[in-house]
């Protein structure tokens, strides 16, 4: 029996519907291009998302088991703007050799946000340490610690208080001590916020402020900009909060003093175009932590794990495998 022919036209009006239907969508909520594009790196890095009441507030993270069950877990922490997508370079790099949990920090990202709480560096380290004993550690496997910007100062308070949970750290590019002054440092002090978006050009700032290398600048063509400064404008209020705490505030430098309690082997890393952490935090933390391995990157800014992915997992498979004080 032939089946029926759909006509033409027909086609043609369905397929013109459906277009018209998603240019009202994508014009209606920009941010869907972003975030369609940030669910093809999870599932390109082999991430699951999933959610966790922890600590008070509802978690958004994503996961990736390894081929060995008794693998060493890496649980990764991101910085000041970022979200755990940041870390997606990295995790695909190191597929299947570790179990992978990435989180969205309460406040940041698509973790739960809640008004008059407080987020900075050590109410943030209470909250890690909870989420790692209720979602990351397991008996038998030994629980890596990364932190990336804000995310080293919080995961230097937590290898420091919590050493029964913590077995390697990792600060990447890590806030927390007083480095040689910058601009990015001068105006943080200023009580200005040098990552603020507001429109195209301050868009442009704050990529060639994090970033050092062009082909490593994510691009955001427009609708999806025009989402993504609108989200951005959004959360000035928030992040202008959060930076008076950790970046001007009495926790500024609480990493840093803490880090002189961290025991567990450590890898240092920084790239020598950080324009936002200048690289003399490398040192300062160096002198805490005498144990630890250190390693600079040239060719990259801020954004290390995005710009030089291969040469970071390199350096964290040397801290799992080698790692030990001195």
């Amino acid at each position: 029996m032939r089946r029926p022919r759909i006509p033409w036209k027909t086609v043609a009006v369905t397929a013109a519907v459906f277009v018209c239907a998603l240019l009202i969508w994508v014009w209606r909520d920009p941010m869907v291009l972003v975030r369609g594009e940030l669910a093809r790196q999870r599932w390109a890095a082999g991430l699951s998302l999933h959610h966790a009441e922890v600590a008070g507030h509802r978690w958004a993270y994503a996961e990736r088991e390894a081929k060995d069950p008794a693998a060493p877990t890496l649980v990764m922490i991101h910085g000041f703007t970022g979200s755990k997508e940041n870390w997606y370079p990295l995790a695909e790099r190191l597929a299947g050799q570790y179990r992978v949990v990435i989180p969205d920090l309460p406040g940041w990202g698509a973790s739960e946000r809640k008004a008059g709480e407080d987020y900075g560096f050590d109410a943030q380290n209470r909250r890690v340490a909870e989420f790692i004993a209720r979602i990351a550690r397991r008996p038998g496997s030994p629980l890596v610690l990364l932190g990336h910007s804000m995310g080293g100062g919080i995961v230097a308070l937590t290898a420091a208080d919590r050493p029964d949970l913590v077995d390697r750290v990792a600060l990447i590019d890590a806030a927390g001590v007083r480095f040689r002054d910058n601009v990015f440092g001068e105006q943080v002090l200023a009580g200005h916020n040098p990552f603020a978006v507001h429109d195209v050009a301050s868009l442009k700032r704050y990529l060639d402020t994090v970033f050092h290398r062009e082909d490593a600048k994510p691009s955001i063509p427009w609708p999806a900009s025009r989402g993504l400064i609108d989200w951005r404008r959004a959360q000035a209020p928030f992040e202008q909060a959060v930076l008076d705490r950790i970046g001007r505030g009495p926790e500024a430098f609480l990493p840093g003093q803490a880090a002189a309690h961290i025991r567990q082997p450590t890898l240092l890393l920084w790239c020598t175009q950080d324009r936002v952490i200048d690289p003399s935090a490398l040192e300062l933390y160096g002198e805490r932590i005498p144990q630890a391995v250190k390693v600079r990157l040239s060719d990259c800014g801020h954004m290390s794990i995005m710009e030089r992915p291969d040469d970071v997992a390199a350096a964290v498979d040397y801290l799992i495998r080698n790692g030990a004080p001195r």
